[in-house]
Order: structure tokens, then sequence, then C-alpha cells
């Protein structure tokens, strides 16, 4: 299996609004019931507003042997914003390898802590990957109240050899 990462094109919209359903979907029902998992998907139902989303973040796409596999995008210089995975590919190191390369520019930017707000489905992932709780959050999506937490993480500097 091979993964491999490119940014994000405006063309690719419609892709990400795909993998950021089918992920919600699939893979967040043991955490959120059926009203709250509809309020998040529903956040992708504006094209205009979705597409804008990506034109004010660094996204970066991932594909499985040029299959689109998932995405991340890195709000301002700080904020993990999005990671999702299509569910065939969850537990494959995809959004490891996300993750790791968003840490990579961000680091390389001058970032010295990414912060998440992470969803219940993603807490333990983040957590495995050195980000740690910082605070519970309540969020309102259609009127629906939806569970998160804060999470931070320190980039250690990278000493050259």
């Amino acid at each position: 299996m091979s993964i491999s990462l490119r940014p994000y094109l405006p063309h690719d919209v419609p892709l990400l609004a795909h993998l950021f359903r089918t992920s919600i979907s699939e893979l967040s029902s043991d955490d959120y019931d059926e009203a709250q998992i509809e309020a998040w998907l529903g956040v992708a139902d504006d094209d205009e507003l979705w597409a804008q989303k990506f034109a004010d973040t660094l996204t970066l796409i991932a594909f499985v042997d040029q299959e689109p596999a998932g995405f991340i995008t890195l709000k301002g210089k700080d904020e993990l914003d999005m990671l999702y995975v299509a569910p065939h590919f969850a537990r494959q190191n995809v959004a490891s390898s996300l993750l790791t390369a968003i840490e990579k520019l961000a680091h390389a930017r001058g970032v010295q802590t990414l912060i998440v707000d992470a969803s219940d489905s993603a807490e333990a992932f983040f957590k495995a990957r050195g980000f740690t709780p910082q605070k519970r959050n309540t969020i309102m999506l259609a009127d629906v109240f939806i569970g998160t937490t804060t999470m931070t993480k320190s980039l250690t500097p990278q000493t050259e050899h």
C-alpha cells in the first residue's frame, strides 16, 4: 500500500465533501447519535461555503494507490481544522501520514504548538499522536449539541544531523 499526498486544488471540493460525509457517517456512529451526525454532515451542504473553508486553509489530500483516502486542513498557522479518512482506509496509516506532514509544515513555519478541537471519534487518535486534552467543548450545529475536546501538541524542535 502506497500513500501519497498532494495539496488541495479547487476542483477537489466534491471529493473532499464525499470523504467528509462517508467518514462521519461510517466512523462516528459509536460516539454520536443520528441527529448529531446529520447536523455535522450539514456543514458540507453549501458548496460555496465548503469551498471557502479550503481556500482559507492549508489542505493536503492523501491517496492510497491513487485512490482518494483522506484529507487534513491547517487553519491559520496552528489549528488543525479537519482530518477525515475514507472508512475503508481507517487504521491504515492514512491519518498518521497526513498529520505527520502537517506537523512538519507547521514546524517549518515556526509553529510551536498545534491545537485541535477533536471529535469524540478522533480523540484517541490524537492522544496516541502526542496531543494532550485541555478542555471539553459543546458546540451547536443546526440546533444540535456536539461534544469535542480541545487538545494541544508541542512540536519539538527538529535537530539537524
